[in-house]
């Protein structure tokens, strides 16, 4: 079992990443149980690493440990615990948990017969810590590690550190924030390029091939992560798949869910099932009228690519900026905000808020009269009254 040791130190020693994503400050050293969940590409792995690197203990009571390892192909992560406990261990960091068997299950036995340990672990988006008879709703603290942010962007890309906003400091004081930020960057360009190539960190390792990283690794996320939550059949991947490649022709767009069907060849339900799969997997976005007690047999009012790059690398030809922009939008502001599908404009933030996406001309009528609410313009440096610019909202987190 020493092996694990040096592998852990190995990756540790080769891990010396300065910048960090949001959620690094929000995640107390505390805890029994943290669980980080994203989707492939977000920087989990480097955010993990970091995490177990800001612990100031010594050497043995720290542990990093990939559990795609073939060495559980015949051990068992239990003992491998039981063992690291008495080395002295005290914080076990265990990356992509839902490449173990019956993880769950294993997760939870460590956590009750071992109580002076603390475990951080990663898993992909579709993990679920509710499923069957072992549920670790109730142990678990958990976090959803969303896309990069442009401010996020900004700061991998360039060293700028611009300040993050809340959405009301946004909406009430856009024009002095964007004032401060235009001394720094120009807005305009960096909102572009960040459609094009800047949701995930790995933009870093050239932009050259990134549209076909992100295509590889939709592919392993529907291939490989996904059926290791869901008994699903290699055909209903195949399905999904297709089914997905239809979708980033169109969206955003509100579906009619018996054509669809019949498009695809398969039932309402199997295809509303695939369509939460998809959710699931962070790959889409189902936008609702209510979000709370939600079957996933509920039609959706609208269906959205989950960022721009992967409508910029699904679809075969240029997607329309329009699209882009609202699919930008819900991106950023689902990370700590609920969205849903208001009665005009395009979101209802919080049941409050309504924003309405459009280019530098786009006027208040389809808004007129609806309180609290906003046009997220494109192509303006500055805002006025109630039109701000969009890539704003890029810097919430």
């Amino acid at each position: 079992m020493e092996y694990l040791f040096e592998l852990s130190d190995n990756v540790v020693k080769s891990s010396r990443h300065v910048f960090r994503r949001y959620l690094f400050s929000l995640i107390p050293a505390d805890q029994r149980l943290v669980i980080i969940k994203g989707a492939r590409g977000t920087g989990k792995t480097t955010l993990l690493l970091q995490l177990m690197q800001s612990l100031e203990t010594k050497h043995y009571e720290k542990i990093y440990i990939s559990l795609d390892n073939i060495y559980f192909l015949e051990n068992n992560l239990f003992d491998v615990t039981d063992w690291f406990r008495k080395q002295g261990g005290k914080y076990l960091f265990l990356d992509e948990i839902h490449k173990y068997p019956r993880w769950a299950a294993e997760i939870k036995n460590i956590y009750d017969h071992f109580p002076e340990l603390s475990l951080f672990c990663t898993g992909s988006s579709a993990l679920n810590i509710h499923k069957g008879e072992v549920d670790l709703s109730r142990r678990a603290l958990v976090f959803k590690l969303n896309e990069l942010s442009i401010r996020e962007y900004l700061e991998l890309s360039s060293q700028i550190q611009p300040g993050k906003f809340s959405l009301t400091d946004i909406l009430d004081n856009h024009n002095e924030i964007s004032l401060e930020i235009l001394q720094k960057i120009k807005p305009l360009r960096v909102f572009h390029e960040y459609l094009l190539n800047g949701t995930y960190p790995y933009f870093m390792e050239g932009t050259s091939f990134y549209h076909e990283r992100l295509r590889a690794g939709i592919t392993t996320n529907l291939e490989t992560d996904l059926p290791a939550h869901e008994n699903i059949s290699y055909h209903s991947i195949i399905q999904i798949k297709k089914l997905l490649y239809i979708l980033s022709e169109s969206v955003p767009f509100t579906p009619n869910i018996s054509e669809l069907s019949l498009k695809m060849g398969i039932y309402r339900d199997v295809l509303l099932r695939y369509l939460f799969l998809l959710e699931k997997s962070e790959l889409l976005y189902q936008l609702r009228r209510e979000n709370k007690g939600v079957s996933y047999l509920s039609k959706p009012e609208k269906l959205y690519l989950h960022n721009p790059n992967i409508a910029m690398a699904l679809s075969p030809l240029k997607p329309d900026m329009g699209n882009l922009r609202e699919t930008f939008l819900l991106n950023q502001l689902s990370v700590n905000h609920e969205v849903t599908f208001p009665g005009n404009g395009d979101f209802l933030i919080d049941d409050k808020f309504t924003i309405e996406a459009g280019g530098k001309s786009k006027s208040h009528k389809q808004i007129s009269g609806v309180p609290d609410s906003y046009i997220a313009a494109d192509n303006i440096e500055t805002g006025s009254g109630n039109k701000i610019p969009i890539w704003l909202f890029g810097f919430l987190y």
